[in-house]
């Protein structure tokens, strides 16, 4: 029976390589100049460190800029409040989101069911299996889920027939 799986990841390689260019970019740029401005990822977080909230702004939109650059989804960037770090600097944490949670995942499957497709979901870990008896019903699936707004970007891998 052909299947396939819904998922959410994001290449950290490519999120590694956007934060680099921030980091060459804020190093020749003049307001950043001797504002001991840091960026640094530690497994899915991202750490932003600056003085102000005019350069914390310019510095998550450097980080927006690049990343959609190297084809990382916006949406799976969840950026919380500055809090105050040491002295006078503001750290931000962002969180880059992977996997499709519980609740998202009974969510997708309750609308696809809503559609009468003649497919079955089952959920396993953070990611969704999709089976169905055609090729067709499972194509017209992902058009039905890809309708649906969704806070996290998703692919569907692992197609087989």
């Amino acid at each position: 029976m052909p299947s396939f799986d819904i998922v959410s990841k994001v290449d950290m390689a490519e999120v590694d390589n956007a934060i680099n260019n921030v980091v060459r970019e804020v190093r020749q740029r003049y307001d950043f100049k001797d504002s001991g401005t840091s960026l640094d990822r530690s497994d899915s977080i991202i750490t932003l460190i600056t003085e102000d909230d005019l350069k914390l702004s310019s510095l998550q939109d450097l980080l927006k800029q690049q990343m959609s650059k190297r084809g990382v989804a916006l949406k799976s960037l969840s950026f919380e409040p500055p809090v105050k770090a040491g002295g006078d600097t503001l750290r931000q944490t962002v969180n880059v989101k992977q996997g499709v949670d519980a609740t998202l995942s009974k969510d997708i499957i309750k609308k696809v069911k809503a559609k009468k497709l003649k497919v079955q979901m089952s959920i396993k870990g953070d990611e969704i299996r999709v089976t169905g008896k055609k090729r067709d019903d499972l194509q017209e699936t992902i058009s039905v889920i890809k309708a649906i707004e969704l806070p996290i970007p998703l692919q569907y891998v692992n197609f087989r027939d």
